[in-house]
């Protein structure tokens, strides 16, 4: 998985009616852009994330 700063991230609920939980990167902090990554929730939490296949990254425009 590779994603920079400005990013979407997009975490599926691994559980049944875990809802999804949407995110902005603001730290790469992987080399070359891998994980982990900084993510800050649209309820204002910030998260150390290491996504796994339950994760989609939107790309920003660049």
């Amino acid at each position: 998985m590779y994603a920079t700063v400005g990013d979407r991230i997009l975490m599926h609920g691994r559980t049944v009616g875990a809802g999804e939980r949407h995110g902005e990167i603001i730290e790469v902090r992987g080399g070359d852009g891998k994980p982990p990554y900084l993510v800050k929730f649209a309820d204002g939490q910030e998260n150390l994330i290491f996504p796994g296949s339950d994760c989609e990254i939107e790309l920003h425009a660049r």
